[in-house]
């Protein structure tokens, strides 16, 4: 890989906030067709992977709690946790103090294809960040975290 080019002094001019929009978009789409493959092997979608991720990352995750997460409807979300505990890959439960609230956790299977997916994930980002080097990885993520709502920071882990 190249190396990169360094951010010019004048980085918040339109054609350094351009590029930056570009790299993430194309890097994301690249991230993400790395598990295109994968998905469609099962029949699923990038709708599943996003479930499918948050619940891995948070045993007994609320249905609420994914829903503001993903940003999606209710019905979409009930189609899409539907799918995938009809393939048995997520179950729910009722809480235990609160019985109407849905609690969410992948089963052996779904541990299976998020893992499967995970590694995938890794190599990219893995790849990536080692080209990049350590500090450029911090400032990276200074960067994505810029652009998460405050508010919302506190859902992003490893906080």
């Amino acid at each position: 890989m190249a190396a990169p080019i360094p951010a010019s002094p004048l980085f918040l001019r339109e054609p350094e906030i351009r590029r930056g929009i570009e790299l993430l978009y194309f890097g994301y789409a690249n991230l993400t067709r790395s598990i295109d493959a994968g998905l469609a092997k099962q029949g699923l979608g990038r709708a599943h992977h996003r479930a499918l991720y948050f619940i891995a990352r948070q045993p007994d995750l609320t249905v609420s709690a994914l829903l503001t997460i993903l940003g999606i409807t209710k019905q979409s979300l009930g189609r899409v946790l539907g799918e995938l505990a009809d393939r048995g890959m997520v179950e729910t439960r009722a809480g235990e103090r609160d019985r109407r609230q849905r609690l969410l956790r992948l089963t052996p299977a779904g541990a299976a294809l998020e893992a499967e997916l995970f590694d995938a994930l890794r190599e990219k980002m893995s790849a990536a960040y080692s080209s990049a080097g350590q500090g450029a990885v911090g400032g990276f993520w200074a960067v994505l975290e810029g652009l998460v709502p405050e508010s919302e920071r506190s859902s992003v882990s490893g906080r």
